[in-house]
């Protein structure tokens, strides 16, 4: 029972996908490493925002969020009776924005940006006791984006695109749990290194290159998840998680745009999401769960590649059990908050983003052998 209501908090944090953070989507989680046995996980999900508005002229904003999948594969399995391996596959990070209208009539007009992020991680954990592990690994991931700024907002950039050609880079991963098993308690801490890509970087204006290809250094965020999950009462479990990403760190600065605009393209502020849930089994082969997501607002003027500001969420998750096999699917709603994508120095609002939400489905099957 204790591993049953385990895996309900494991899922409900990430099954549904996510929309926090501007960019963050798989929140990175290591809850594989905890599962007993031999496991292997596939998980499908897919959300939809809904983020529209009007720029400071008037003109409406359609919705600039496209829908996106997640697709994530785990696989687990014991070493010996203190070390176990976990490979992950996940897409950590990504972006899919894009304004309607035309670039001579509208703020923000044709402005877009598509950003994908794949990563593999091979997790070890290691026993120290019955109560105190440790765990870490390293990670492979690959990225790629294309930005292009268009509007009257943008003045003689309005025409603007940058191809980042894909890139692969290395992080590491580092952490340590503490677990009672009589109460289904653990609580477990890990650390995501940031990661360094060199993207081979094009930089053209209506078409034309500006610059001689180059490079571009950017910065994938650092960031901390603290898990946690206790039993509360026999067949119920309480669950969260608090994850902070250092997306201030988080610069996309191409040569050439930087010494015509004075700035970069992107600026982004950090973000704390908070996760509490209850889990609740109702027989041997049905269990369910409900949890909250929260997100702090910021400043309320933000980039027009992440235009949202804050966010408040609820998700369902029901977890169907037999034999070996393990079926989940949830379904979250996120209520996102208001914000000002801002261009121009100093900052300058050039639309507003009100009354916008998610809604994102997924479902997960595991296996254990």
């Amino acid at each position: 029972m204790k591993q049953f209501l385990a895996t309900v908090s494991a899922v409900a944090i990430t099954a549904t996908g996510a929309y926090a953070g501007g960019i963050d989507r798989s929140g990175q989680g290591v809850g594989v490493l905890f599962e007993p046995g031999r496991v292997v996980e596939l998980s499908f999900g897919t959300v939809q925002p809904a983020v529209d508005g009007a720029d400071v002229l008037g003109n409406p904003i359609g919705n600039v969020g496209d829908k996106y999948l997640q697709v994530g594969f785990s696989y687990k399995y014991d070493v010996n009776e203190k070390l176990s391996f976990a490979l992950n596959i996940d897409s950590p990070f990504g972006a899919d924005v894009a304004y309607d209208g035309a670039p001579t009539t509208t703020m923000l007009g044709g402005t877009f940006a598509t950003a994908s992020s794949e990563a593999i991680t091979g997790l070890l954990r290691y026993k120290v006791s019955d109560k105190f592990s440790v765990h870490g690994g390293l990670r492979a991931q690959r990225a790629s984006a294309t930005i292009a700024l268009s509007g009257l907002a943008y003045g003689g950039l309005n025409g603007y695109r940058v191809d980042l050609g894909s890139d692969t880079a290395p992080g590491f991963v580092v952490g340590a749990a503490y677990e009672r098993t009589d109460i289904a308690m653990r609580i477990a801490l890990t650390y995501n290194s940031a990661i360094k890509h060199e993207f081979a970087t094009q930089e053209t204006l209506n078409g034309a290159p500006i610059a001689a290809p180059g490079v571009t250094e950017v910065k994938t965020p650092q960031s901390v998840n603290l898990d946690f999950q206790t039993g509360i009462a026999p067949g119920t479990l309480l669950y969260g998680q608090i994850r902070w990403a250092d997306w201030s760190e988080f610069k996309v600065d191409p040569v050439t745009f930087t010494a015509l605009a004075g700035g970069g393209l992107i600026d982004l502020d950090d973000s704390i999401t908070y996760t509490i849930g209850i889990g609740r089994r109702f027989n041997d082969n049905w269990a369910g769960s409900v949890s909250i997501q929260y997100e702090d607002k910021g400043d309320p003027l933000v980039s027009p590649l992440a235009p949202t500001n804050g966010r408040i969420g609820v998700s369902l998750a029901a977890i169907y059990s037999m034999d070996n096999m393990k079926i989940t699917a949830g379904v979250n709603y996120t209520k996102v908050g208001d914000a000002q994508p801002e261009t121009g120095t100093p900052d300058t609002a050039r639309a507003n983003m009100t009354d916008n939400s998610s809604v994102g489905v997924g479902i997960k099957v595991a296996y254990t052998f």
